[in-house]
């Protein structure tokens, strides 16, 4: 019963709560609140969401986590991986920022919360062994260096276009480099070295806490963002305000198609439900329509995006003339009638057809105070199984990166990580989260390393983590408006950095050659797939598959003499002579079913043709695991072909379990007794006497 009790709420493994673990628990919350409330609202702008769904994800799925989780360090909440992924998986439905994406986001969450729970129910954990190592580490990398590099339009100052190409999109980026704003480049270089100079002084100091704080105040005395609003008319120049005006309209069209595309196939799917033939029909006719718009959607974007980076050169002058009226014009000659001002204005967006300029850099602006409220998720049917492979991925990923934060903190502090209590604890977090507008989350690295660090004996550090951040939305987010962008992205840029790693996959190089080439596969084709990076992974693990098939159909066999040592080896490998002409020993260190029946097959053939004056040819069997039925009757047919050519099959060194089906089937008596010996030295010892050759 008790048992039961703790399977059910894991969470009573807390108590009792001493004071010293209350005490340890609270410093560790408080630390990891510091790093927490910067990071997840980073982390929401990577996922295309504006920053308060960061916070509302740090707050009830970090709760949820910390009580049905099975280790007691890990930080729950906004990670860097898995925002990308979800922006990644959702820009070809939505705009990022936009309501429908918002309700996609948290959809997805939930997806990706009852697929983690259904496999930490099932206990199906060991589905992450698809991911082998390299291809782990080959898409790590990739994706730190997307997410990296992703940030590099705010540090600069420059738009990021999002089309269907990450390197294309980065390439704009790096030609607008001449087009820096330059502040905004400073406050992305002195958060960096801040960050940088305090972790180096003290790991305890909350470093990216005090340069956000910093940050702020210094954006709101300078007056670092400045912007205002003007209509078209505004605009001197006629043709600056053709282009602008285009770009808005084309903007809407977008909108409206990514809408459109939407219904239609929701509708189509919802005809073909029915399962009749007019029905089938008008479906077939709505996505045809729907493959229309498209193919005009993608037209569009990509016209837009030439449109944002050609207007985003532009420098606008501001004028006043003798009434007041502000005019905005990008010409070397001053209108008659106006006073000319010293700021410089840039394109910075267009909101209610109004064109905002800005002399300045980006914030994050008005973050809505107050907690979010309870509120069904909103499923969009025809989408789930467009996005159910992405789910997956995100899924497994979020596990992996889950239980091997928990297992490296179990190994210093012994406790014992149950991979499914942790999927079921993660499946559950994701699920209540998206109940209140939480995206998807999962473990942090970096702030279950500082509640190790600071030392959390319980979960309940996550809960007080939490609790800061409560207060945060109640009282504080006001404060938040001035925080400039750019040192967001640069907490990004720290964080993600840091998962780079190289020496993996030339360990990987020196011992299994053909896994290292697919951790590089893997790296280059999340590269080139970007931002569908999901994709990445997938063929990664596809390759994985197709490797250790091809292994298991063809596992290690060869024909084997004595080295000079008295050891066997293999006669190719080693350059040795046969042991006698009169029998052939072979080595098979796989097991005998239908994946490789036919290999092993081939392998008896060959040592029967490469020594024809042989009458026997023993199999040493020590490395064979198992046999199904197709082995069975395999070695049932080749005994029987070796036998009209005069020769005898013989085996030694069975294991039991091999041995026990052999006997059962009935094989044993067909082959003969005296045919099966108890190891490869007694089966040796015995043909090389009775074929009278000389033993080394």
């Amino acid at each position: 019963m008790q048992n039961l009790l703790y399977t059910l709420l894991p969470f009573l493994r807390w108590f009792p709560l001493t004071q010293e673990k209350l005490r340890a628990d609270l410093i560790a919350g408080i630390t990891v609140a510091l790093i927490l409330v910067p990071q997840s609202m980073a982390y929401a702008q990577l996922a295309g969401l504006p920053v308060v769904y960061g916070l509302y994800a740090s707050f009830v799925p970090v709760i949820i986590a910390s009580l049905w989780g099975s280790s007691s360090q890990l930080h729950t909440g906004p990670v860097a991986m898995l925002s990308l992924m979800s922006a990644a998986a959702l820009i070809p439905f939505a705009t990022p920022g936009s309501p429908g994406f918002i309700e996609l986001s948290i959809m997805l969450a939930l997806m990706v919360g009852i697929l983690r729970l259904a496999l930490g129910v099932f206990k199906l954990g060991a589905i992450v062994n698809l991911l082998s190592s390299p291809v782990i580490v080959g898409f790590t990398n990739a994706a730190a260096l997307i997410i990296g590099l992703s940030q590099l339009s705010k540090i600069i100052g420059v738009p990021f276009p999002r089309t269907e190409s990450y390197l294309a999109d980065l390439w704009r980026v790096i030609e607008q480099i001449p087009q820096t704003h330059i502040v905004t480049l400073l406050f992305a270089v002195g958060a960096w070295i801040l960050i940088t100079v305090l972790k180096r002084v003290s790991g305890r100091l909350p470093g990216v806490l005090i340069v956000v704080v910093l940050t702020t105040i210094i954006s709101a005395l300078v007056g670092f963002e400045h912007k205002m609003s003007v209509n078209v008319s505004q605009i001197y120049e006629s043709e600056t305000a053709d282009m602008l005006d285009r770009y808005n309209q084309t903007e809407q069209r977008i909108g409206t198609l990514i809408t459109q595309v939407a219904d239609l196939r929701r509708h189509a799917e919802e005809l073909e439900q029915r399962d009749q033939a007019y029905d089938f029909e008008k479906a077939a006719s709505l996505l045809a329509a729907a493959a229309i718009s498209e193919n005009e959607l993608q037209t569009l974007k990509k016209e837009n995006t030439r449109l944002r980076i050609e207007i985003h050169s532009i420098r606008f002058t501001s004028a006043i003339d003798t009434n007041g009226q502000t005019l905005l014009f990008n010409g070397d000659g001053l209108p008659d009638g106006y006073q000319s001002e010293e700021k410089t204005w840039r394109f910075a967006g267009i909101q209610n057809d109004q064109i905002v300029v800005s002399a300045g850099g980006s914030v994050v602006g008005t973050i809505p105070q107050g907690l979010p409220s309870l509120q069904v998720p909103t499923i969009q049917w025809d989408l789930v199984l467009a996005l159910l492979p992405a789910a997956m991925v995100m899924a497994l990923i979020g596990f992996m990166e889950a239980t091997s934060i928990s297992k490296a903190i179990a190994s210093s502090t012994g406790e014992r990580v149950d991979t499914s209590k942790e999927l079921v604890g993660q499946g559950l977090a994701n699920i209540a989260g998206s109940f209140f507008g939480s995206f998807t989350v999962s473990g942090s690295f970096s702030r279950s390393a500082v509640a190790a660090k600071t030392g959390a004996r319980t979960g309940l550090f996550a809960i007080i983590s939490a609790a800061a951040v409560v207060m945060v939305l109640l009282f504080f987010t006001p404060y938040l408006y001035h925080l400039p962008q750019a040192v967001l992205a640069v907490i990004v840029m720290i964080a993600v950095f840091g998962l780079i790693r190289i020496k993996p996959l030339v360990q990987a190089w020196k011992v299994d050659r053909v896994g290292a080439i697919i951790g590089i596969v893997t790296f280059f084709a999340t590269l080139i797939m970007a931002p569908s990076i999901a994709n990445g992974i997938l063929l990664g693990i596809a390759l994985t598959v197709i490797h250790y098939l091809i292994r298991t159909m063809k596992p290690r066999a060869e024909i084997v003499s004595f080295k000079p040592d008295g050891t066997l080896g293999g006669i190719r490998a080693h350059n040795l002579s046969p042991i006698c002409k009169k029998f052939v020993p072979v080595r098979f260190d796989g097991s005998l079913t239908f994946a490789n029946v036919a290999y092993f097959e081939d392998i008896i053939l060959e040592a029967q043709r490469e020594y024809p004056e042989a009458k026997a040819i023993v199999m040493i069997g020590s490395g064979i695991n198992e046999m199904d039925a197709s082995g069975e009757e395999k070695i049932r047919e080749l005994n029987q072909r070796l036998s009209e050519l005069g020769v005898t099959l013989m085996f030694s060194g069975l294991k039991y379990q091999v041995m026990k089906l052999f006997i059962l089937s009935g094989l044993v008596d067909e082959i003969g007794r005296d045919r099966f010996f108890r190891d490869k030295r007694t089966a040796l010892d015995t043909l090389i006497k009775q074929f009278d050759c000389t033993s080394p």
